[in-house]
């Protein structure tokens, strides 16, 4: 009888082991980082990232495609959200400390009904990177029918490769720190 339930268990074992790496994704591995999970694109599986453009709080015409040669960080928010208000003073230190290296953020305000107040956010936060106007969320519905790795929730964050790949995403607010990281082993991969 021992024997038997020791099979039975080596099985079940087994079997969720199986489903821990997909030989279908091998390059692709997520790990949690406090209230975030990363999830990295190795270059080899990296997919490219769907045609974004959009409308920054200044009027501006914005398109992803013409800031290749740059690592771009898209994070996607809204005002009313507090992980987003949390994470966002982190993020605009993060931004001034990697723009020299070619690294640009881009916040995406999605689902958001009042524009003065996503304006009122970026300027308490005192954001020196555009943020685009995504109403409606077609932006990050644009990832999901792109068959890529999409902004699942608010705040998420997808950081597209020189090459205009999907590199990483991150579900949840991600910490100045943990960013840093991420973004120095990216900046040092395309270098």
């Amino acid at each position: 009888m021992m024997r038997v339930r020791w099979a039975v268990a080596g099985s079940v074992v087994a079997v969720l082991l199986a489903g821990c790496g997909s030989a279908a994704s091998p390059g692709v591995v997520s790990e949690a980082a406090g209230e975030a999970t990363i999830t990295r694109v190795a270059v080899a599986d990296r997919k490219p990232a769907p045609a974004v453009t959009g409308t920054t709080f200044d009027g501006q015409q914005y398109v992803l495609a013409d800031h290749k040669k740059s690592l771009v960080v898209l994070n996607f928010w809204a005002s009313w959200c507090p992980p987003c208000r949390a994470e966002g003073p982190g993020l605009e230190a993060v931004a001034q400390a990697f723009a020299a290296q070619g690294v640009q953020f881009v916040g995406v305000n999605t689902k958001e009904s009042d524009d003065a107040a996503a304006r009122a956010y970026t300027s308490a936060i005192k954001s020196t990177y555009p943020s685009l106007l995504d109403p409606d969320g077609e932006i990050g519905l644009a990832f999901t029918t792109n068959g890529t790795l999409p902004p699942d929730a608010i705040p998420s964050t997808l950081i597209i490769d020189r090459s205009g790949r999907i590199a990483a995403r991150i579900l949840g607010p991600i910490t100045q720190p943990r960013l840093t990281v991420l973004l120095q082993s990216l900046v040092a991969e395309t270098a």
